[in-house]
């Protein structure tokens, strides 16, 4: 991931495209009644896309017709939810498609669905998950990024399955190989976008409170801590 341009084969280009489609509509409905709604969020609006913009643009080459890079969607799925970040991953393949020849046009449907709609959709889930568990907040985001970037690969690593099963073993051998290859570079690199992610998030703790509290980033945290010293005192 990226999926280089005209790698895919015609009918899974289209069917990764229409399966993207509904959720960049939906998203780009919550990225406008967002902006509409709360106009103070714009600019951490782009500071969100301009992290998965910077972070997936480093890319290091890994399978035939892909390439491994970080993807920085776990930080504006924590913040702005999956949906709105189905828009921002869609603008920032497309710009990287166009400007930088990373990725490409035809294949822009199949990079859309692992890195700006799975990839964020896990890392929320994960974020939601252990924040349940009152897992405090910078340790929820670690995983949260980290998941994010490695559900992407793994997504990847389906859809060039589905696309070149290997001959003997099919789908499944050419998913294990895929997915074996991509894991060499893939790992470290979701751990080094996860540390890198609790740091910006440390950074915004400090310079943007008031607007990570409406997002309710930070009252998740305010509200743990309370809960467990009523809970403290109750004993």
């Amino acid at each position: 991931m990226h999926i280089a341009e005209g790698f895919l084969p015609p009918a899974h280009a289209v069917a990764w495209g229409v399966a993207s489609a509904p959720f960049v509509i939906h998203g780009a409905r919550s990225l406008t009644r967002e902006v509409r709604e709360h106009p103070e969020s714009t600019l951490l609006l782009g500071a969100s896309g301009a992290f998965t913009f910077v972070l997936s643009a480093l890319k290091l080459p890994s399978v035939t017709g892909s390439c491994s890079h970080p993807t920085g969607t776990g930080l504006g799925a924590i913040l702005f939810r999956p949906p709105i970040m189905a828009v921002l991953g869609t603008i920032t393949l497309l710009f990287q498609a166009l400007l930088l020849a990373h990725g490409g046009l035809t294949t822009l449907g199949a990079n859309v669905f692992s890195m700006a709609i799975v990839g964020p959709w896990a890392g929320y889930a994960v974020y939601k998950l252990l924040r349940r568990f009152d897992v405090p907040l910078m340790v929820t985001v670690f995983f949260a990024a980290f998941v994010a970037d490695l559900s992407t690969y793994c997504v990847t690593s389906v859809q060039l399955a589905l696309a070149f099963p290997d001959p003997g073993s099919g789908f499944l051998g050419a998913l294990g190989k895929f997915g074996s290859i991509f894991a060499v570079t893939q790992i470290p690199l979701a751990v080094s976008e996860g540390l890198l992610t609790v740091l910006v998030m440390r950074l915004l703790v400090q310079s943007s409170k008031g607007e990570l509290t409406r997002l309710g980033v930070l009252l998740a945290e305010k509200r743990s801590r309370t809960e467990a010293g009523t809970e403290a005192v109750t004993r």
